[in-house]
């Protein structure tokens, strides 16, 4: 067996070139997202950059602590606090009076003091020069004391780390997704085609009294030695691609400058056994199919495709494309944020996709039949494609995969922008809007209305298992803010609030107007109880809520909006530094159209798409028409010029590119439909927007490919 399957490898060694190419590729590209992936699992371990000099730090307390249930038990639950609290007077007596305290040293690579003062005004951390058990025994549970590595907590955003890594691990986590879905799409397709052109072989091994159970393990095995061979050619690919990718994530702003490729081995092994069983796995249901194959198939001469869709793979296309559709539908029913997030619009359409691609022979006759061209030309061009349903919807279905994630990728980030910033813009009636870190008190000229908020956050408990941490603002003047704000209120008054009240949204477990909700502030104060004055639609997820400044310790104003007053309004807010800018301008700068690191990701995983597309395009059409010589032969004979054979041949390509960007497209328009509605039933303008650049490149790069593939050989066969 092993010798006629080597045997066979090396006479049809073209014929198994792309899937082998596809492969490697998939098992290379796992490989360096596995490399990237176990370098975000931790963070480098770094010095203490503004205590680096004190073997001992007693810092304040930096997170809110609350006992939520856990089944019948209750356990303690962290949320980090927005900065820490001021390490206790009493606390700093006591240690000045035994030991040598370091009070505001300077960090290093930060300008001016590393130093956080605390709410209250005193110092977050101090240094203490002394055997951190004796610090211990002094402070007690009324501060925390570092050492070691944990000093770096009290250095300037300790978390930013942590925040970077979390960020590329969604981004290496979704691509290494795509990459296995196209993979396994690509690489079934590939033998699925191969299987239906060795028919005639199939037959002859039959008549030569092979059994169905050999004609299985002949394929099976063939599988097994080019997965082997290309996983294991994937794998040093891999090794050599991974540095290449952390340097572009890094130069595109996507990784911080410190991240680089580690030597975790996990990733190679995972990456082999997965491209193995993505052989087998696509091998499987050719073999099958191949095993039913008769002796009599010898004979046959017809090249109409029949049984194009067998029943496994309808009931598989219809269980994707009915569990896609039923999933779109649950999110928008039940949680129409969630269809706001990258996660789901990155994961959902992946089921669609296959389904539409597995149906793709159900619709390609169709839509083949709906041409009504005149010539020749276009009538063999339409024929054919009927007629050979295989062909054409295997070239069809890669491309229908990578429109399809063009669409619903950059259509959804760029939807979810634009609804952000004209959001924005609705939700104020500022003429002028100033932001900035540094902004100082404005009094408002005459004839002008200014309302100044600033960034916090509160803690609730969300029943009795969880606290949530939301990101609040707080208000100066709620009459001003009260009078320039044109929130979603869907019930009370903005007017209404106070320093005894809180405007929420309907995320809130408790969000009735005059209902009672027990916060915690954003210093870990608390708890205290506020009533509700308003409620707010959720939209796009930055509704609320807002408390007084009374709520917010510590609250630095960041945004200030102002009507009225004319040219002296936009001085007055010069003045009080920070960014002035008009409300349009304003929305335009903090809501841009494109994030350029999120249009880098977007591009690296349509890019993996893409170069699977035009592999899978390119080894499916020159199979194809490399066993088309009788065929185009008897055109020649009955009188078609070798023009005319290039052009019907092409025009097939052609169409067929086609067929699969119309599919991707009404993928597009099933995911972005429900995206827009998502949108309205949260309150938020459905500014829809489908990404016609990426859509046309993908379709335009997919049709030369295919004109080019299929032209080609088809030249030769007619010289």
């Amino acid at each position: 067996m092993l010798t006629v399957v080597v045997t066979g490898l090396r006479a049809r060694w073209a014929s198994f070139l792309g899937g082998f190419v596809a492969l490697a590729l998939g098992v290379g590209l796992l490989t360096t997202m596995g490399l990237g992936l176990s370098a975000t699992f931790h963070a480098p371990e770094r010095s203490p950059q503004r205590f680096a000099s004190s073997p001992v730090v007693v810092q304040g307390r930096d997170r809110l602590v609350l006992d939520v249930r856990r089944g019948p038990d209750t356990v303690p639950v962290a949320r980090q606090l927005d900065r820490p609290q001021a390490v206790d007077k009493e606390v700093l007596r006591e240690l000045r009076a035994r030991w040598t305290v370091t009070v505001n040293p300077p960090a290093a690579g930060h300008d001016g003091p590393g130093s956080r003062t605390a709410d209250g005004g005193g110092p977050d951390a101090v240094g203490v020069d002394a055997p951190a058990d004796e610090v211990k025994a002094v402070v007690g549970d009324r501060a925390q004391v570092l050492t070691g590595a944990d000093r770096v907590r009290a250095d300037p955003d300790p978390e930013r780390d942590a925040r970077a890594l979390t960020a590329l691990n969604a981004l290496l986590g979704t691509s290494g997704g795509v990459t296995a879905f196209v993979s396994v799409f690509v690489v079934a397709s590939t033998f699925a085609f191969a299987v239906a052109l060795r028919r005639r072989e199939f037959g002859l091994l039959r008549t030569a009294g092979a059994t169905p159970g050999q004609v299985r393990r002949l394929l099976l095995a063939e599988a097994a030695v080019l997965g082997a061979a290309a996983s294991a050619t994937g794998c040093a690919l891999g090794a050599l691609g991974a540095p290449l990718l952390a340097r572009t994530l890094v130069d595109g702003g996507l990784a911080p400058a410190w991240f680089t490729i580690g030597t975790a081995g996990w990733p190679f092994h995972a990456a082999f056994w997965t491209g193995v069983t993505v052989a087998l796995t696509g091998a499987l249901a050719a073999s099958r199919r191949a095993g039913k194959v008769g002796p009599t198939a010898v004979l046959r001469e017809a090249d109409v495709d029949t049984d194009t869709l067998p029943p496994g793979r309808a009931v598989l296309g219809t269980g994707l494309l009915l569990a896609g559709i039923a999933m779109l539908a649950w999110t928008y029913a039940t949680e129409p944020s969630e269809l706001l997030k990258r996660k789901t619009y990155t994961t959902l359409p992946m089921l669609l996709i296959g389904g539409v691609a597995l149906l793709s022979p159900l619709l390609v006759r169709p839509t083949a039949r709906l041409l009504r061209l005149r010539g020749a030309v276009a009538t063999l061009v339409r024929e054919n494609s009927a007629a050979s349903v295989r062909r054409t919807a295997a070239v069809a279905a890669p491309v229908l995969v990578t429109v399809a994630l063009a669409g619903t990728l950059f259509g959804s980030a760029t939807s979810v922008t634009h609804a952000r910033g004209a959001e924005a813009r609705e939700q104020t009636t500022a003429q002028y809007v100033a932001n900035g870190t540094d902004l100082r008190p404005v009094t408002a000229p005459a004839g002008a209305v200014l309302s100044a908020t600033g960034a916090t956050s509160v803690f609730v408990r969300d029943g009795d298992e969880a606290v949530v941490k939301y990101g609040a603002r707080a208000v100066a003047d709620p009459a001003a803010f009260a009078s320039l704000a044109r929130l979603p209120v869907v019930a009370g008054d903005l007017r209404d609030l106070d320093d005894r009240s809180i405007v929420v949204n309907e995320e809130f477990e408790r969000h009735r107007v005059g209902e009672t909700v027990e916060v915690w502030r954003a210093d870990g104060s608390g708890p205290v109880r506020l009533r509700v004055a308003a409620v707010l639609a959720l939209g796009t997820g930055d509704n609320g809520p807002y408390v007084t400044r009374a709520n917010a310790p510590g609250v630095t104003l960041d945004r200030i909006d102002a009507r009225g007053g004319g040219t002296a309004t936009a001085r007055a807010l010069e003045a009080g530094g920070g960014t002035v800018r008009t409300a349009d301008a304003w929305a335009a700068a903090t809501h841009p159209a494109g994030n350029p690191q999120t249009r880098l990701g977007m591009i690296l995983v349509l890019g993996i798409a893409l170069v699977y597309t035009v592999i899978g395009l390119a080894n499916t059409l020159l199979m194809a028409t490399s066993v088309r010589s009788g065929e185009l032969a008897s055109l020649r004979l009955a009188g078609a010029t070798r023009a005319q054979v290039l052009r019907t041949v092409a025009g097939e390509s052609a169409l067929a590119v086609a067929i699969g960007a119309t599919l991707g497209l009404a993928v597009t328009a099933a995911v972005l439909g429900t995206l827009g509605a998502g949108l309205s039933a949260l309150s938020a303008p459905p500014a829809l927007a489908l990404p016609w650049a990426p859509v046309l490149a993908s379709t335009a790069v997919c049709a030369a490919v295919a004109v080019a593939a299929s032209a080609l050989p088809a030249w030769r066969l007619v010289r």
